[in-house]
């Protein structure tokens, strides 16, 4: 199993209910294709590099999982076809990029 990291960028004109909403149907995805998810975070309402969909912000999340090379296929399959989906990014961590992740986890819940 491969550890995986996506961070996906919801429209900002969903409620909080729309987004709690949209981010649970693509955990459930994961959980009923054998994922294990490690780690999720939202990091809020952040402003855009360049507007997309004449947009300017986005509601930012980050999913991080161990699974098979199969499911990230699924998932991203999805996270095309959610309208709600501006933008998303995959990827495959190595050992350092877990490692990091790992402590700046740590270190997270310490300061909360």
């Amino acid at each position: 199993m491969n550890h995986y990291e996506t961070v996906f960028i919801l429209t900002p004109v969903l409620s909080d209910k729309q987004t709690k909403e949209a981010v649970d149907k693509f955990k459930k995805l994961l959980k009923n294709s054998s994922a294990k998810i490690n780690n999720n975070e939202s990091w809020g309402l952040k402003k855009l590099a360049y507007p997309i969909q004449k947009k300017s912000t986005g509601f930012y999340f980050l999913i991080e999982f161990q699974s098979e090379g199969d499911v990230v296929q699924k998932l991203e399959v999805e996270l095309k076809r959610d309208e709600r989906v501006m933008r998303f990014l995959t990827t495959k961590m190595n050992k350092d990029h877990f490692e990091y992740a790992e402590k700046r986890r740590v270190k997270l819940s310490k300061s909360a």
